[in-house]
């Protein structure tokens, strides 16, 4: 069996991870078999950190192994001053494993939601990540 062969046994092994949106806290959804990585929907946790912890747990054993391509998507309707702190740590993280692998970050926003788009744009110059940003 080649190495590749292991890389690949290795992340279909690993279990997805998905949280149910709630009022207060972001759908999830990163699932390696089906190559999908999405935040989305409205975060504002009571506590950001313990939420994200997580999401940041799984990034990183995800990130021993990634996919080949891997394009984590934010379709973010709000979030919060906390939860925009945690995604910060949280795309930092993906950057340190972005220098040797080929992650690309999909930043969503409506056509009308100018300070989702700037957001993703700040992100987007504080992290060196290749980010594309995706009208809806």
């Amino acid at each position: 069996m080649t190495n590749t062969n292991v890389q690949i046994l290795n992340n279909l092994s690993m279990e997805p991870l998905i949280i149910e949106a709630t009022g207060d806290t972001p759908l999830v959804n990163f699932n390696v078999q089906t190559n999908t990585f999405v935040i989305a929907e409205k975060s504002l946790p009571a506590n950001a950190v313990e939420f994200y912890d997580a999401v940041i747990a799984w990034i990183h054993e995800y990130l021993k192994n990634p996919n080949d391509n891997t394009f984590f998507d934010f379709k973010l309707d709000y979030f919060n001053t906390s939860s925009s702190k945690q995604i910060a740590r949280l795309l930092k993280v993906i950057q340190d494993s972005g220098k040797k692998n080929k992650i690309t970050i999909r930043w969503f926003y409506e056509e009308d939601d100018t300070d989702m788009l700037e957001s993703g744009m700040l992100y987007a110059k504080l992290i060196d990540l290749n980010f594309e940003f995706i009208e809806y």
